[in-house]
């Protein structure tokens, strides 16, 4: 079996790609030839879908490493003719990469909900931290309703399961 082909049968992977590159791109890599290096042009002429999504898509897993190229010059026209592949050997490390992201993100909004008082209008939903509550008096600035304390245990303990979750996941815990 090819190793993209077998890359992509990871429900995981699947998934993961699917939020990167979307329908088309993931058609693209269903049907990138498993040899050699290819056009954006001659990629897009054989698979049928769009040059624009197909140029999309390589840059889209480039940056991620899971595309490269190299370029060749036509000496007598000057043109650019970039030939690219695959590398599905980095598709790990660049989930582990968002992951870390995602984590980090994760951490930072636990600490803002930890170290914050909130307060909620009860007609509005609108939510602000005790400072901004105590600018305003603890009214709402939208229909002028007293606010009442708003209890952000639900969400830090979601926070912290899907953090502790991560971390394992990533080898941290």
């Amino acid at each position: 079996m090819d190793p993209t082909e077998e890359t992509l049968n990871d429900p995981a992977v699947r998934a993961y790609l699917h939020r990167l590159v979307g329908d088309e791109g993931l058609d693209l890599l269903e049907r990138f030839p498993s040899e050699g290096e290819h056009s954006d042009e001659d990629l897009a002429a054989s698979t049928g879908i769009n040059l624009n999504s197909v140029r999309h898509t390589l840059y889209t897993l480039y940056e991620r490493r899971l595309a490269e190229y190299h370029r060749i010059k036509n000496n007598e026209t000057g043109w650019l003719t970039y030939l690219w592949q695959l590398r599905t050997d980095h598709i790990y490390d660049a989930i582990r990469e968002d992951m870390e992201v995602v984590l980090d993100k994760l951490s930072r909004r636990e600490r803002y909900e930890e170290e914050n008082d909130f307060y909620i209008c009860k007609d509005s939903h609108q939510i602000m931290t005790f400072p901004q509550a105590m600018n305003t008096d603890f009214t709402c600035p939208d229909c002028d309703q007293p606010l009442g304390h708003f209890d952000n245990e639900v969400l830090l303990k979601s926070l912290k399961e899907r953090i502790d979750a991560i971390k394992k996941s990533l080898g941290h815990a």
